[in-house]
């Protein structure tokens, strides 16, 4: 091993710091996490402190860093770079020498629903998608900025840089920052094809390009307060960040056509990587640049792991691993439940975010098992309808890699098989994210990476499956008729 990559993972809910060797392979040992709240209101808004995140990336770097120095097979390696992911679509306002003036306004904060409405009079919808590969919804930046400008117009005009978590972090930690293509792509903003900011959404926006980050994937160097911290990493790239969408991918090895990554954490998504200048992607699923030469098209969902959190906490089910055998014994949907799981505004396919979730066909029999497992498959559901959008004009189905939360279950797995119908192949990674962003800093690096073992699949049950897609429509029929209604 002649030399170490340290990889840090930031997530809505908790940040992780790694390090890898010189094949892309975690050192398990060396992996540090620290959650810290998401405050979340009435009203949608759902925020991160700025220092409570700044405070746990320390923590978790010291962590990384002292199993490294006590380590006798790990003392004295140099760390050759740092590859950073961090969760898409969010932004924080600050002053001109970084500090936060905003709380950060997390993708899933909703409370800007109505700018988004005002967006779709205002511009064509389907025209800005085919230009930035972004919806205009409450989950990106321009819808945002309209509401913080509406609701907090002193604080707005007081703010001298926007930014994500991401350069954020980095300007704390390093003193410099830069946005990467591939972190600039998910804020709306940005078109993937020309690389560059959107003129007509800036002005829109009363924005300056004065207020927004350098566009560079090259990286800063670590110095400043994180070289004064941790002196071994003085002078050691960082590159700018990465979605944690785009990190997944390449931590799973699913960069070429025929591959398609699966995450499901706290959100869900599922992606294809492509090649090309020109990055499109069909109305409803997004388009969003890794770097210059690759982009991703999927479609991510809202809801997923924070509603099984939902559903331990609020439903008394009792023991998680008394939980997880009792579901292993329920392959079938027999609960007679059909859910929406729209408890945080909802994305792709359908972007319905001013329908709230619902649950059909509750009786006096209806158990917390049932309703956490409706609502689980109602989640799964999603991801399948953005599969059959995302493959419905090719002629071959993808082999589908899965990461996240979800591989600590093997029955959700095989669930998440069934109600897909396709075999499902467990990433032996199941850190995704965090894999991706060493792999990205090696391949700037010029690093070699070796790939990750294909593991066997787990394959659908077909009379299963078909239950399940019987399911699937008396769902979307159920958000149809709902949808009419509003």
């Amino acid at each position: 091993m002649a030399s170490l990559l340290l990889a840090l993972d930031i997530g809505t809910s908790s940040c992780r710091t790694a390090l890898f060797d010189d094949t892309g392979k975690r050192i398990l040992d060396s992996t540090a996490q620290k959650t810290y709240p998401l405050w979340t209101t009435p009203d949608g808004g759902a925020e991160i402190d700025p220092p409570l995140l700044l405070e746990a990336v320390r923590h978790c770097l010291a962590q990384t860093l002292a199993h490294a120095n006590a380590s006798r097979s790990l003392r004295g390696h140099k760390i050759q770079g740092i590859g950073v992911s961090c969760f898409w679509h969010s932004l924080v306002g600050t002053a001109n020498g970084g500090e936060p003036l905003t709380k950060i306004i997390t993708w899933a904060d909703a409370r800007c629903r109505p700018e988004a409405t005002l967006l779709r009079e205002t511009f064509s919808e389907k025209a800005v998608h085919s230009r930035t590969g972004c919806m205009l919804r409450s989950s990106f930046w321009p819808a945002k900025l309209r509401w913080l400008r509406r609701t907090q117009a002193p604080l707005f005009r007081k703010v001298k840089r926007w930014m994500s978590p991401a350069e954020w972090l980095q300007q704390q930690l390093t003193g410099a920052h830069r946005c990467a293509l591939g972190m600039a792509t998910g804020t709306g903003l940005f078109n993937p094809s020309k690389l560059r900011w959107d003129d007509a959404l800036l002005d829109h926006c009363e924005l300056k390009l004065s207020q927004l980050p350098e566009l560079s994937d090259e990286p800063v160097l670590a110095t400043g307060a994180l070289a004064s911290e941790f002196p071994e990493l003085s002078g050691v790239p960082w590159f700018p960040a990465i979605g944690d969408g785009a990190a997944s991918n390449l931590g799973s090895d699913c960069t070429r056509p025929g591959l398609a990554a699966i995450n499901v954490g706290t959100s869900a998504a599922l992606r294809i990587m492509r090649a090309g200048s020109v990055a499109k992607a069909p109305t409803g699923l997004f388009c969003y640049r890794v770097d210059s030469q690759r982009f991703l098209v999927g479609g991510a969902v809202s809801n997923a792991g924070n509603l099984r959190a939902w559903c331990l906490k609020e439903l008394n089910t009792g023991d998680p691993q008394a939980l997880e055998a009792e579901l292993a014994t329920r392959p079938t949907p027999d609960h007679g439940l059909t859910v929406l799981p729209f408890w945080t505004a909802e994305r792709a396919p359908t972007w319905n975010e001013d329908l709230r979730g619902a649950i059909l066909g509750i009786s006096q029999s209806t158990t917390a098992i049932d309703l956490l497992q409706a609502i689980t498959e109602a989640t799964y559901h999603r991801i399948a309808q953005i599969a059959e959008s995302l493959t419905s004009q090719t002629a071959t189905q993808p082999k589908y890699f899965v990461s996240g939360g979800i591989q600590h279950s093997h029955s959700a797995l095989q669930r998440l098989a069934d109600i897909l119908n396709q075999p499902l192949y467990p990433n032996p990674e199941p850190e995704a994210s965090i894999r991706g962003a060493a792999v990205f800093a090696m391949e700037k690096l010029g690093l070699p990476i070796e790939p990750l073992p294909v593991l066997a699949p787990l394959r659908p049950r077909k009379a299963i499956a078909e239950r399940y897609a019987a399911d699937r429509a008396r769902q979307a029929t159920l958000e149809h008729l709902l949808q009419r209604q509003k």
